[in-house]
């Protein structure tokens, strides 16, 4: 051995958590991996994330109602909320009351005469050489469906979709209730020095999510109303279950349009040439009405999302998540839209 006294070296290796080098690597792999993790999370939590947000919107259709009813009667909140649950529930069970037979019998009739036509334009299509056979429309609906896949599998039984409906009855019912609980818990997983910049921004979704909804629930009445009343007069039949099948259709813009015109115009011609081209026509009066009438008015007092950022929302949130997922996909933009909106001002603030 050497006379020399031994040399340890002061400085901490490369693999001690006292390097500071190594703490800046770790630290950085962790962000990578838990934003690894949290993508991955939602992907396999993605159906009770929708039903979640679901619940928020149902949430805020009853506040939207309770806030509108306190204004003419200054009661406590929760009265005020059993107040407009009991007037959702009699307003239901009401009209299936006084049409539930009928539109039972309008359904089952409804299911034939689509079958048969769609047969019909089967075979035509046949005829012409557009398809390889005359397959019929039931096995070619099975097919369909049986290529929806496993996002949007849980909603395929009416088990299923009962069980998703009532978890998201509850879920509004519990959040309606007190919302400020759930607020200061969001607030809570925050920073404290951006605390103020959520609250305001959690605070401009709500309010925009109720203007929305109002929006939405008007524009279903106008259009589930006049569909109906035209129909009557004009003679088409089915023209009840036609107006709340057009109703719940308006809920999603542009594509339940589309869908509603179709199912129209199949139980048109279905009577005959005249009824058809009644049924068409009540569907653009309808539309006509809506577009240049109620949208434009309901948007000057709500949310105006421009049709093009609608649409292109509704087809990606439908292939990503579903029927959910386009029920769902004009709450997701505009809360999407009023977040970078916030965010771009507190931008501009911290800048000046």
């Amino acid at each position: 051995m050497s006379d020399e006294d031994a040399q340890i070296v002061p400085q901490p290796g490369p693999n001690e958590m006292r390097d500071p080098l190594m703490r800046a690597e770790l630290k950085r792999a962790m962000i990578w991996l838990g934003l690894a993790a949290a993508m991955a999370l939602i992907v396999l939590l993605i159906q009770p994330l929708l039903i979640i947000f679901a619940g928020l919107v149902f949430a805020s259709m009853l506040d939207g109602g309770v806030r509108l009813l306190g204004k003419v009667l200054p009661i406590p909140r929760g009265w005020r909320l059993l107040i407009v649950v009991i007037c959702v529930i009699a307003f239901i069970l009401g009209v299936f009351y006084l049409t539930g037979v009928q539109i039972a019998a309008q359904f089952e009739q409804l299911r034939s005469t689509l079958e048969a036509q769609a047969n019909r334009v089967a075979h035509w299509a046949a005829d012409l050489g557009l398809m390889p056979g005359r397959a019929d429309i039931s096995d070619l609906a099975k097919q369909a469906l049986g290529s929806i896949g496993r996002v949007t599998s849980f909603v395929g039984t009416a088990i299923g979709a009962l069980s998703s409906l009532f978890v998201i009855m509850v879920i509004g019912l519990f959040v309606a209730m007190e919302p400020s609980i759930y607020n200061r818990g969001l607030q809570w997983m925050v920073p404290i020095d951006r605390r103020d910049h959520f609250a305001h921004t959690i605070d401009a979704m709500g309010m925009t999510l109720r203007k929305l909804l109002a929006g939405r629930l008007l524009g279903m009445a106008f259009e589930g109303f006049l569909t109906w009343a035209i129909l009557s007069i004009v003679g088409v039949p089915m023209a009840l279950v036609l107006g709340l099948i057009a109703a719940i259709l308006a809920f999603v813009p542009n594509i339940g349009a589309f869908i509603t015109g179709v199912l129209m115009t199949a139980v048109g011609f279905s009577a005959g040439v005249d009824k058809g081209i009644a049924a068409l026509a009540t569907y653009f009066v309808v539309q006509t009405f809506d577009g240049y009438v109620v949208i434009p008015m309901v948007a000057r007092k709500t949310v105006d999302l421009p049709p093009a950022l609608t649409l292109a929302a509704q087809i990606l949130a439908s292939s990503l998540f579903g029927i959910i997922g386009l029920a769902l996909a004009d709450p997701m933009t505009a809360m999407i839209k009023v977040a970078l909106e916030q965010k771009s001002e507190q931008d501009a603030e911290d800048a000046a």
